[in-house]
């Protein structure tokens, strides 16, 4: 029986494993059970709680039981309207926002729901492009670099677009920024010359702005400004409201891209019904805001910041190469002054980089490989999420806004990161 359905297994899905973020989680978890102690930087989830306003709005609807619309809760969507219309300066109708159990399965109905080649810069997020394989999607990847920090250039994009694309087809385009896993941002001239190029193109833009509130500087600017009738803008809960665990997600859609969303809220119907009740009444709290949750991105934020500086000081000065991050929780690392002493260790991938640094010290990052670089390439990120968000936030809400965190700050509340960066640092440095 197993071999009959073993061959029954749909072809795409054979040999792709377990998202390469979740599987660091368990094997640290793992680890962690057997007596070992580990460094948890590979799983990218918010380290700060979800704010007690949003909490307790979750308490007080614990009893709604009844389905919603597939599309989400009427008043969800007003809320998350308005939440872009301050935050983003977009005018977003209620009926043109879906709601989904988490951005990630929104994505996929993307995909499916989408006909078209899919355009995606590496490194990239993990699900990006596992997700179009299950489908059947053609993928174009944009290989970028160190000397881009990253990024997909307009230059890039243009050459794409006139040389490697069928124009009989329409192209779905990914950016996430501030990006997974590179922590690092678009400048405002960078994204209109993305929007002129699709615009010329007629490109639909997925603009995955889960990461937009983490903005360090709180001056995140969306895509979906330049070029609003091409744009999808996505985000959700998980990350700057802390409640990953929670599975929300948002889509928002400019009308021209109507069929799209109707199409999507067809298959949410026949596969997850709605979003639960209780979570998408406790959204409306955070999307509607109010002094504490910004109190609370504002605290979040400068904590991100000063830690983020830190590390990139730390490692830069021991010749690992990476950007000074400029929101979420992310490092895109590179180990390539190594590379020779590593070779002398049998270590010639990521993977293996990767492998043998858990191993050895405990320090769990996840290998470039899994966000579609070569795997050649010493590349690895780094999520500096392992400290008490809750302790670091009421120390934060301490100092007065208009005062910098003291030197002292991420030593004393974000410990267990800077420890772990300390075995990271002796094991490079006894290669």
């Amino acid at each position: 029986m197993r071999k009959f359905i073993q061959e029954r297994i749909n072809p795409n899905i054979k040999h792709l494993q377990k998202s390469a973020t979740l599987a660091i989680n368990d094997r640290s978890r793992e680890l962690i059970n057997a007596g070992k102690t580990v460094w948890k930087f590979g799983l990218g989830q918010s380290p700060f709680p979800v704010p007690t306003p949003v909490v307790e709005a979750l308490k007080l609807h614990a009893h709604e039981k009844d389905y919603l619309p597939v599309e989400g809760l009427r008043e969800l969507r007003e809320a998350v309207s308005e939440f872009c219309r301050v935050k983003e300066g977009i005018h977003a109708h209620p009926d043109n926002i879906l709601i989904g159990p988490g951005s990630k399965e929104l994505l996929f109905l993307l995909q499916l729901a989408f006909q078209g080649t899919l355009i995606v810069p590496s490194p990239c997020w993990v699900s990006y492009m596992p997700q179009a394989h299950i489908i059947g999607k053609k993928i174009q990847i944009s290989h970028t670099h160190f000397e881009e920090k990253w990024r997909l250039s307009p230059a890039r994009l243009q050459q794409i677009c006139e040389q490697e694309l069928n124009h009989d087809n329409a192209s779905l385009l990914v950016l996430n920024y501030p990006g997974n896993p590179d922590g690092d941002t678009y400048s405002v001239p960078e994204l209109q010359q993305i929007a002129e190029i699709a615009r010329q193109y007629n490109l639909v833009i997925l603009s995955d702005e889960i990461y937009g509130q983490l903005h360090h500087k709180g001056e995140h600017v969306s895509i979906a400004r330049f070029y609003p009738e091409g744009t999808i803008l996505s985000s959700g809960i998980s990350k700057w409201c802390g409640a990953g665990g929670w599975r929300l997600g948002t889509f928002i859609f400019p009308p021209d891209l109507k069929p799209l969303r109707q199409a999507m809220a067809v298959i949410a119907s026949e596969t997850y019904t709605s979003v639960s009740t209780p979570i998408q009444c406790a959204a409306v709290s955070a999307f509607r805001g109010g002094m504490e949750i910004e109190r609370y991105l504002f605290n979040c934020r400068r904590i991100l910041a000063i830690l983020g500086r830190e590390i990139y000081h730390t490692l830069t000065a021991n010749q690992i190469k990476l950007h000074p991050p400029t929101g979420a929780f992310y490092l895109f690392i590179d180990f390539s002054h190594y590379a020779e002493p590593l070779a002398e260790q049998g270590i010639t991938t990521s993977t293996d980089l990767c492998d043998r640094l858990l191993q050895e010290t405990g320090v769990a990052i996840l290998p470039g490989a899994a966000f579609g670089r070569p795997p050649e390439e010493l590349t690895a990120r780094l999520a500096y999420v392992n400290f008490d968000g809750n302790e670091a936030l009421l120390a934060a809400e301490q100092v007065a806004p208009y005062d910098p965190l003291p030197g002292d700050f991420t030593r004393q509340w974000c410990a267990p990161v800077i420890t772990g960066i300390e075995h990271l640092i002796a094991w490079v440095n006894a290669l």
